[in-house]
């Protein structure tokens, strides 16, 4: 199985969860910059909302996958107000004919003083739990 970690992050805190599940899978996380150019079973992408709604640059992202070098994706984030970004990713990831595992991580991130130090070392080893999963 071969693996690839991409994320988007204003705050570092979507990085932090995707440098935990990297180390679990033995591969380095790069932001969305870097494309996926080498064929990978699952993509890890770790994302969160802004404005109510996934970053402009995720959804290019997505938008620009290779449906026949990515696998699946499997989402991750953190966010400090909402939960899970899976339905905004996953409505890219079907225009783009990739398909997304119904797993995904999430947990809270600090912003603006909510939710101190989260993620916190308890979020990444869960994290890192998460991504056991796929081995």
């Amino acid at each position: 199985m071969t693996f690839a970690v991409r994320y988007y992050t204003k705050t570092g805190n979507t990085r932090k969860l995707a440098d935990a599940i990297a180390k679990e899978l033995g591969v380095e996380a790069l932001p969305i910059s870097e494309k996926v150019t080498e064929p990978v079973d699952v993509l890890f992408l770790g994302n969160s909302y802004y404005a109510f709604n996934i970053d402009p640059e995720v959804r290019s992202f997505v938008s620009s996958l290779d449906k026949e070098k990515v696998g699946k994706i499997v989402n991750f984030g953190s966010a400090a107000m909402l939960n899970s970004t899976y339905k905004k990713v996953k409505a890219e990831a079907d225009k783009a004919g990739i398909a997304m595992d119904e797993r995904e991580f999430h947990c809270k991130g600090e912003f603006k003083g909510l939710h101190k130090g989260r993620p916190n070392d308890d979020d990444l080893k869960a994290a890192q739990d998460f991504a056991k999963q796929f081995k």
